[in-house]
């Protein structure tokens, strides 16, 4: 009896065994083959090996950070872009408002790009928000508490604008020294301001819907926005010696490396938002003007190779890429920064509904955010007696924005425009004193996620590129080759 019972033991012991055995037999090749048929993700491992001289540098850890790129490759790919990606389609932030006729200060207009693909279309007086009409208003006046009831969505449209003036008056002060307190407080938060300001009285600001007039490759090139990057980078990039001609030589590594921290900060931000917009012009490229005159737009890879390959850019190419990651570790420690800030923001539409998932989504953000575990330390700029620097820094930020109003093509003006508001609105986070309260308009909230998505984008593309150059070198089709990242 013993042993008949022991030998039953053995016998569903024996047969458990082998039933995860044949489990197991039939899950590994599963595996492989999923592994196999998905070769684009090696790239958001933590190596790289991919051998084409373009992302020769894209490996280690990014100059003047802790981090390496393969860490922001994926945590970018997993974590951010797909929460960022949904939520730069919301109205609060699709919707920018900007003056793309301003004149250019520093010289006389060259000529505007004639390509239709340069155009940009404004947006019309019923397609924006009610809520984002009233943006310059008092916080307190956007929101009561009927306005947080579905019943209530139409409140802002019966709202009249006198009404909202006097619930947000202070009645203990008269008018006008209400008025030069403003001016005051004005003034103090315009020292903190890296970009100049746009004149918001202005006939001429239109709002624009970024998701309908897409960053892409317009045809503008030439004399003209090399002329800008010249600018950019000769005048308001500390150069030492006045007598160098072309960006190129003023962007070189070995130039860069002789600076200041600060001012290799400086050098590598402009860099990394270079080769983003280069980026976006490879990847959103005209790849035929397609049947019917629908147009194909998609990644060019010639292009790519010929704007970063070392070959074509005396072996900076790849170093203007890696720069890439410093810009985007520059905006992202910003947003971690400013997260109390923008944890009270209620991002103002006039649509409860939307606004509550916009802040839910933008909370979502912030906690992946957090999470990143190697921000950059900007407490380590501008010690000691370095007040001077800082305005310098400043100051050669501000000229950047205003030579935005020279771009030749308006498209590119106004993303142009957009990111170099958003990244001035990133430094602004970073370097206000921590005795002074941070105080964000929605103009710089919208730029600096949008800026932040550009940059995202740009990462993500990357690992695009890498694979179809691989694919290409393999002679196979890459997926997505001819359709958008």
């Amino acid at each position: 009896m013993f042993i008949r019972d022991n030998l039953n033991e053995m016998h569903k012991f024996v047969t458990i065994v082998l039933g995860l055995s044949a489990v197991l037999a039939a899950l590994v090749p599963a595996v492989s083959l999923e592994q196999d048929s998905q070769p684009q993700r090696k790239n958001n491992s933590n190596s790289r090996s991919s051998s084409h001289p373009c992302f020769c540098e894209l490996t280690g850890t990014v100059d003047d950070c802790t981090c390496k790129v393969e860490s922001v490759s994926s945590f970018n790919d997993l974590h951010i872009n797909p929460r960022l990606t949904s939520l730069l389609e919301r109205d609060y932030f699709k919707f920018y408002r900007v003056n793309l006729k301003k004149p250019c200060p520093f010289w006389a207009d060259d000529g505007s790009c004639a390509f239709e693909s340069c155009s940009v279309c404004p947006c019309s007086e019923e397609d924006i928000p009610c809520g984002l009409k009233e943006e310059d208003k008092e916080p307190s006046a956007k929101y009561s508490a009927k306005e947080n009831s579905k019943s209530e969505e139409k409140d802002c449209d019966d709202r009249s604008n006198e009404e909202i003036r006097l619930s947000a008056l202070d009645t203990t002060i008269s008018k006008k020294d209400k008025e030069a307190f403003e001016t005051w407080q004005e003034h103090d938060d315009a020292q903190m301001d890296f970009c100049e300001p746009q004149d918001e009285d202005s006939v001429d600001m239109e709002y624009v819907d970024l998701t309908i007039n897409p960053e892409r490759y317009t045809g503008y090139k030439g004399k003209s926005p090399r002329r800008i990057w010249n600018s950019v980078y000769k005048e308001n990039c500390f150069a030492p010696d006045p007598e160098i001609t072309g960006y190129e030589s003023l962007a070189s590594q070995s130039f860069v490396k002789g600076l200041c921290l600060e001012k290799r900060v400086f050098y590598r931000l402009i860099s990394g938002l270079h080769s983003s917009i280069n980026i976006h012009l490879c990847a959103r490229y005209l790849l035929n003007e397609g049947k019917l005159g629908k147009e194909i737009w998609g990644p060019n890879v010639e292009e790519f190779t010929r704007r970063f390959h070392p070959d074509s850019t005396g072996g900076e190419g790849p170093i203007r890429l890696k720069n890439l990651f410093f810009t985007y570790l520059i905006v992202l420690r910003a947003i971690d920064k400013a997260a109390p800030s923008l944890a009270n923001e209620k991002f103002y539409s006039g649509m409860p509904e939307e606004d509550a998932d916009v802040r839910a989504a933008v909370m979502s953000l912030l906690k992946s955010i957090r999470k990143f575990p190697s921000h950059f330390n900007e407490s380590v700029m501008f010690q000691g007696d370095a007040q001077q620097l800082m305005e310098e820094f400043r100051t050669h930020f501000r000229n950047i924005s205003k030579i935005m109003d020279c771009v030749g093509c308006d498209k590119c003006k106004l993303w142009g425009k957009l990111q170099v508001q958003g990244l001035g609105t990133a430094l602004k986070i970073l370097f206000t004193p921590e005795n002074k309260p941070l105080k964000l308009k929605r103009q710089e909230i919208v730029s600096l996620f949008n800026g932040f998505g550009r940059l995202s984008s740009s990462v993500k593309a990357l690992g695009e590129f890498e694979a179809l150059i691989e694919a290409e070198g393999k002679g196979e089709k890459a997926a997505g080759a001819n359709g958008y990242f």
